[in-house]
C-alpha cells in the first residue's frame, strides 16, 4: 500500500494541478520514444550490413577475413575517441548515464551530448563492438522526456518519473516489450514499483511500442520451442539461481571497475582504438564477441553451441563487454548481462544432465539468463516479463524462472547494494539513493 509520504513525493494524480500537462507529456515521450527507437534501430541495422553483410552479425562476422575484423574494429576505436572528443568540445557538457541522472540531478540530462552519445553508440555497435543495442533508445527516449519537462514545467519528481518512463519506452520500443519496458523504468531505474506510478509507464512504454511497430516487426527476438515443465528444471532453478547470484555480483563489480577506469584526457582517443583493436583479434577466433550478443543466446536457447565454446565464453564475453566499456565506448548493457546469464545457464545445465537428465538443454540457458538479468538489475519482476515477452513463451518456463529469479536476487542483494545501473554511483550516492527510494516503496 503507498504510504502517505509516497503519495506526496510524486503528484501525478489525475486531480493533481498539473495533470493535463504531465500526461501530455506522458503521451509525446511514448510517441517520441517510438520514433527514436525506430530510427535508430534501422540505423543500426543498416550499419551492421554494411560493415558485415550477411544474415546476421555472428554468420558474417564467422566468413569474414581476419584483416576484415580487425580494420572494422579499429575504426569503430578510432570514431568512438574522436566522437567522444568531439562531443565534449561541442556541446561544453560530461555524458551523464540515466541512473545517475534520476539520482543526482532530478533528471536532467544534457540534450545534445546525449543525443550524440546514442547516435555514436548506434555506429559502434553497429560496427561489432560488445555492448547493448538498446542503450541508444533508452538515451533519446530520456532525452525527450527530460526536454518536454522544461516545456511543460514539472517538477522534479515528476521530472524523475517520466526519465525513467521515457528510457523504458525507448527499450520498450526497441525490443517490442511494453509491459518489460515499463517495469523495468520504475523497478530498476526508478527504484520503485507503486500503482500511483504504473499507469503513466504503461502509457508512455505502449505508446512507444505501438510506434515503432509501424517501422519494426512485432516479432519476438528469440524464437525457442514450449519446453516442458519438470521436477528436474524446478530443482535445477532451486540449485543455479544461487550461483547466478554470485556470478553475478562478480560481473557487476567487473563493470563498476571498468566504468571507473574510463579514460579521460588525450587517452580518451588512443584506449578506444587499442580495446576495441584487440577485440577485433581475438574475435578472429571467437566472432560471438562481436556485438551484443543476441545471436549467441538464439543459439544457446536453442541448443547450437557447443560445450567447450559455451565455457571459452562464459569467460570472454563479460570481459569483451567491460574493455568496450572501461575503454570509453557507449553502449548498453542490457543484452550483455541477458547473453552472460544464458551462457552460465547453458554451462550448469551440462553438468546438471549428468546427474538428472531429461531437460531439453535449451532451457537450462533460458532459465540462467532470467536469473542474471534479475541480480544484476535488482528487477525480478521486470527480468521475468522481459524473457517472457522477449520470447513469446508464458506458462512453459514460468515457475523454473521465478524460482531462479528469487534465489538469483536474494543472493545478488545479500552481497551488494548495487545493481549493474547504480555501479557507476559513488559509495555516498548509493547511500542517497537508498534512502529516496526507501519511503516511496509500496
Amino acid at each position: 500500500m503507498d504510504t502517505p509520504e509516497g503519495r506526496a513525493a510524486v503528484p501525478v494524480t489525475l486531480q493533481s494541478a498539473g495533470a493535463l500537462a504531465f500526461w501530455g507529456v506522458v503521451i509525446l515521450t511514448g510517441a517520441g520514444a517510438g520514433i527514436g527507437a525506430a530510427l535508430l534501430t534501422r540505423l543500426l541495422q543498416a550499419v551492421q550490413h554494411f560493415m558485415w553483410p550477411g544474415p546476421d552479425l555472428l554468420d558474417a562476422a564467422a566468413q569474414a577475413g581476419p584483416w576484415r575484423h580487425v580494420w572494422i574494429l579499429l575504426g569503430a576505436g578510432v570514431l568512438t575517441g574522436i566522437g567522444q572528443v568531439l562531443l565534449g568540445k561541442l556541446t561544453g557538457a560530461n555524458s551523464i548515464d540515466i541512473t545517475a541522472a534520476i539520482s543526482r540531478h532530478a533528471g536532467r540530462l544534457p540534450t545534445l551530448r546525449t543525443l550524440g552519445s546514442a547516435f555514436l553508440s548506434v555506429l559502434v555497435v553497429g560496427m561489432g563492438a560488445s555492448l547493448g543495442r538498446e542503450g541508444a533508445p533508452k538515451q533519446a527516449g530520456a532525452v525527450i522526456a527530460n526536454v518536454l519537462c522544461d516545456r511543460a514545467r514539472l517538477s522534479d519528481e515528476q521530472r524523475r518519473l517520466l526519465v525513467a518512463c521515457g528510457a523504458g519506452a525507448g527499450m520498450a520500443a526497441a525490443y517490442g516489450v511494453p509491459l518489460g519496458g515499463a517495469l523495468f523504468a520504475l523497478e530498476v531505474l526508478r527504484g520503485v514499483l507503486a500503482l500511483r506510478l504504473i499507469l503513466p509507464a504503461l502509457l508512455a512504454a505502449g505508446i512507444a511500442t505501438a510506434v515503432s511497430w509501424l517501422a519494426l516487426p512485432n516479432a519476438p527476438t528469440y524464437e525457442i520451442p514450449a519446453f516442458p515443465l519438470s521436477a528436474s528444471i524446478v530443482c535445477f532453478a532451486l540449485a543455479a539461481g544461487p550461483i547466478a547470484g554470485l556470478v553475478s555480483v562478480g560481473y557487476v563489480r567487473l563493470i563498476a571497475l571498468a566504468d571507473r577506469l574510463k579514460p579521460t584526457g588525450r587517452r580518451r582517443l588512443i584506449a578506444p582504438t587499442v580495446a576495441l583493436g584487440l577485440l577485433g583479434a581475438v574475435s578472429i577466433g571467437f566472432p560471438q564477441l562481436l556485438g551484443n550478443g543476441r545471436d549467441i543466446t538464439q543459439l544457446a536457447f536453442t541448443n547450437q553451441v557447443a560445450p567447450m565454446l559455451l565455457l571459452a565464453l562464459l569467460v570472454l564475453k563479460p570481459l569483451a563487454t567491460a574493455l568496450c566499456l572501461g575503454s570509453g565506448v557507449p553502449g548498453g548493457l542490457f543484452t550483455p548481462s541477458l547473453t552472460l546469464g544464458a551462457l552460465l545457464g547453458a554451462v550448469l545445465g551440462l553438468a546438471w544432465s549428468w546427474a538428472w537428465p531429461g531437460v531439453p538443454p535449451g532451457l537450462f540457458a533460458v532459465v540462467g539468463a532470467a536469473a542474471v538479468l534479475a541480480a544484476t538489475t535488482h528487477g525480478p519482476i521486470s527480468s521475468m516479463v522481459l524473457v517472457m515477452e522477449l520470447t513469446a513463451r508464458d506458462r512453459s518456463f514460468i515457475l523454473p524462472l521465478l524460482m531462479a529469479v528469487v534465489t538469483a536476487t536474494l543472493v545478488a542483494r545479500a552481497l551488494d547494494a548495487r545493481s549493474i545501473y547504480d555501479a557507476r554511483l559513488s559509495d555516498k550516492e548509493m547511500e542517497t539513493l537508498q534512502k529516496e527510494r526507501k519511503p516511496s516503496a509500496a
